[in-house]
């Protein structure tokens, strides 16, 4: 029996670790702040040269052309989307497939 209780006490210690350890998982939405930072960074880096648009990102951009867009109270159209790496998305620049990548890989950073 004290083999059984070893055991036990080795599982429960472990179970205890496991729910120390580990982090709970962040619920942030991104804000507006975001939205205009990533929006201001885009421009600058495809000046840079270094986005890569996927397949994706020309085919939302062609569907942004036709575009599905909303108006915020700062007066700028912006990209409404449940995607929390392209919602907020500046309007024009979401035609671009550049931008798209460049918005996408800024929110990314920034743990969207």
């Amino acid at each position: 029996m004290g083999m059984q209780h070893r055991i036990a006490a080795v599982l429960v210690l472990t179970a205890l670790l496991v729910l120390v350890a580990t982090r709970p998982v962040d619920g942030e939405v991104p804000t507006a702040t975001d939205f205009a930072a990533c929006n201001e960074q885009a421009p600058q880096t495809i000046r840079a040269g270094t986005t890569s648009p996927t397949p994706r990102d020309h085919l939302r951009a062609d569907s942004a052309r036709g575009g599905i867009t909303t108006t915020n109270s700062f007066t700028s159209t912006i990209v409404a989307s449940p995607d929390p790496q392209i919602h907020g998305m500046d309007a024009a620049g979401a035609k671009n497939p550049e931008y798209q990548a460049a918005y996408r890989s800024c929110m990314r950073r920034k743990g969207f």
